[in-house]
């Protein structure tokens, strides 16, 4: 890779929520460098961070309605059978879950999983614990999405963490959205919690780092051949 390249694939978009905050680090960094000049690099260094949270790069989606890609930027972290949440309206029945944790280091541009129809979304007030945490799934602020779906209809959950302190979500009942499609964002460290309908089956493993909009998470029935991909 070149140089070019390098850069390129550095100086990514960023999300306009993001405006405000990086506004904000700038600022402070140059009120701060009035009291010590070291502050002010200090604060540049957190500026160019939250800039770099903040970003929203492409990527390409594969366009398949028998895969789950992932939501989020991050690691999987769990991989179990429980009960959804009950404000989702999936039922009483367990379903499986995959977790992906996203520390402050990761994009937390969250992006669907799944080509289908929002028919639900209901947020949940909450508490602010480690997002990494099994109970935090139970007792932290969160926000769920239901999507229709050619195979029947898969949850997602925003989660967030004990620096996260804002959940967005700009979906709605009824709208349509696309695999890869941008919903919403987590800011600063938190998780995503992914419900699978029966017949889908985990592709990835505890541990395994993942990419949102790109890696498959699930699969439904048999293996699948070459898949067609969307850059969004």
């Amino acid at each position: 890779m070149n140089l070019f390249d390098t850069i390129r694939n550095t100086l990514v978009p960023i999300h306009k929520e993001g405006y405000i905050f990086i506004a904000a680090f700038f600022v402070a960094s140059l009120v701060l460098g009035w009291i010590a000049t070291p502050l002010f690099w200090i604060g540049m260094v957190l500026t160019a961070w939250c800039a770099y949270f903040f970003r929203d790069p492409e990527r390409v989606t594969p366009q398949d309605d028998d895969l789950i890609i992932s939501p989020a930027d991050g690691t999987v972290s769990a991989i179990q059978t429980v009960v959804p949440p009950l404000e989702l309206e999936l039922g009483k029945e367990p379903m499986v879950r995959v977790s992906v944790f996203m520390n402050v280091f990761n994009c937390h541009v969250n992006r669907s999983p799944v080509r289908g129809r929002i028919v639900n979304v209901a947020y949940r007030p909450g508490l602010f614990l480690n997002a990494d945490l099994d109970k935090a799934s139970e007792d932290n602020e969160r926000n769920g999405l239901v999507i229709e779906t050619a195979h029947g209809r898969v949850g997602v959950v925003q989660i967030a963490g004990m620096v996260a302190r804002r959940i967005v979500c700009w979906v709605k009942p009824n709208e349509p959205v696309d695999a890869g499609e941008r919903f919403g964002l987590i800011r600063f460290g938190s998780r995503l919690d992914i419900f699978l309908p029966e017949g889908f089956a985990p592709r990835v493993s505890v541990g395994q780092t993942a990419i949102a909009g790109e890696t498959v998470l699930a699969e439904f029935g048999s293996a699948k051949g070459a898949v067609l991909s969307r850059r969004a």
